[in-house]
């Protein structure tokens, strides 16, 4: 214990030169939002790492600014920007879009910018989006001077080493993650001392078609596959029934609850993986707070940006990759479409194709694209043709496996009639009769093509 005044002054003295640093670049949230003019680009963090609080005192700055763009990845919570008044003066730039921007983007309040996840960090290093203001979550500094990115790496590593001014909100919550995540007290210009609490992703709901999904991609999953899977209720059924499986290993995008509970009960162990063996790699961890915790400080779990867990040649040093992703749709000749519905943006391209390129390269991998033969509206998800205005995610030479609650349908290596057979085999049964018909008339003949 430290009690007189010549040892509480030697204790100062030996602290860290970081430390003093660091104290000299806190600042407050109303200083940081203020550090903003107009014109300006903006990136900030997104997932669990959405910085609420901030936006909101940036929101109330409106009538100070003008056409300043925020740039970010998914965006959680609410949306500040949305009403009518914050029109001209601050506009979300999305690269993935969620609950929170949606409305704003098919209102046009907001904007969608179409980008596979892995080249994001490129927009920002080549200058193709130059940065004015960079705010990111991180955790608090470890003994050595460095600050965590903790649930998110994804791009804003780049943004960091891009962004003229950069601003650090250090959050008690943030979990100390390692990898790439990792940045020097020094490279930040202010900080913003504040804790709250991250956005939390609930357990999305699984039901007896979810689960009939799982029955048939499990055994697509041998042991000692390495894995890529996403959020929702199929991701989650199929890591449910994956407890026989031996050493998976795990690089992927989204660091979930699932992966948290398949390495609890030592079902991955990444032990057999060609690359990065002993590590589980993620860009992003998105959510219980069970989860954050479990991260923290976790030495077998590496973040890191998307330009290396995205990047399709890396992907397939793994062997035995496995991608699971969704659609919206997939027409008879194997097109997917997973970012919009129609002309109206639902979501974006993440990081479906640069999976599926580099599991189908990645000796013995797979690629699988799973989603429910009919959505909840009652329309088909196998579709002779995509909705007007649908655009195409994964094309037609990318996609390999297909999986619905009927079954299986390989396309690689197919003819278009091939492919056609196979996906209405696995269609609803109340639109098999139609898609045939769709099929014969289109084709106008009886020749095998």
């Amino acid at each position: 214990m430290i009690s007189t005044v010549e040892q509480i002054n030697d204790h100062i003295q030996q602290r860290p030169v970081w430390n003093n640093i660091y104290r000299s670049k806190c600042i407050s949230l109303e200083d940081a939002a203020a550090l903003i003019y107009s014109g300006d680009n903006v990136f900030v963090s997104g997932n669990a790492a959405s910085p609420k609080t901030f936006l909101e005192v940036l929101a109330r700055r409106k009538s100070e600014l003008k056409n300043v763009s925020v740039y970010h990845l998914l965006l959680m919570g609410t949306d500040p920007f949305y009403d009518e008044e914050m029109r001209d003066h601050i506009r979300h730039v999305s690269f993935f879009v969620g609950g929170a921007d949606r409305k704003a983007i098919q209102q046009h309040r907001a904007d969608y910018l179409p980008v596979f996840l892995g080249e994001i960090p490129s927009l920002f290093y080549k200058n193709i989006i130059p940065l004015d203001v960079v705010y990111v979550m991180v955790s608090p500094p470890n003994s050595d001077g460095f600050i965590s990115l903790g649930v998110e790496c994804a791009a804003s590593r780049a943004a960091i080493d891009s962004g003229k001014v950069v601003i650090a909100q250090v959050n008690d919550n943030v979990p100390f993650t390692y990898g790439e995540s990792l940045v020097p007290v020094s490279k930040i210009h202010y900080f913003v001392e504040r804790t709250e609490a991250l956005f939390e992703l609930p357990p999305p709901e699984i039901g007896e078609i979810e689960l009939k999904i799982a029955e048939y991609i499990s055994p697509l999953i041998e042991d000692g596959s390495t894995l890529q899977l996403g959020i929702g209720g199929i991701p989650n059924a199929i890591m449910s029934g994956l407890d026989d499986k031996k050493d998976l290993g795990v690089h992927t995008e989204m660091f979930s609850d699932g992966m948290m509970e398949m390495m609890q009960k030592g079902v991955i162990t990444n032990k057999r993986k060609s690359l990065h063996p002993g590590y589980s790699i993620a860009t992003f961890v998105l959510g219980s707070k069970a989860l954050y915790d479990y991260v923290d400080h976790n030495r077998e779990i590496k973040l890191l940006p998307t330009d290396i867990t995205n990047s399709p040649f890396i992907i397939s040093q793994n062997e035995k990759m496995v991608s699971i992703n969704s659609a919206i749709e997939v027409d008879l000749t194997g097109q997917v479409c997973a970012d919009s519905i129609g002309t109206k943006i639902y979501s974006g391209f993440g990081g479906q194709l640069d999976f599926v390129r580099g599991a189908c390269a990645a000796r013995n991998g797979k690629a699988i694209i799973a989603l429910p033969s009919m959505a909840k509206n009652g329309f088909s998800r196998i579709t002779s043709t995509l909705k007007q205005g649908a655009g195409v995610v994964t094309t037609r030479g990318d996609v390999e496996y297909v999986v619905t609650e009927y079954g299986i349908a390989l396309l690689k290596g197919k003819t278009l009639r091939q492919r056609a057979e196979a996906l209405i085999a696995i269609a609803h049964p109340s639109v098999r009769e139609d898609l045939e018909r769709w099929f014969s008339m289109s084709n106008n003949t009886k020749g095998g093509s």
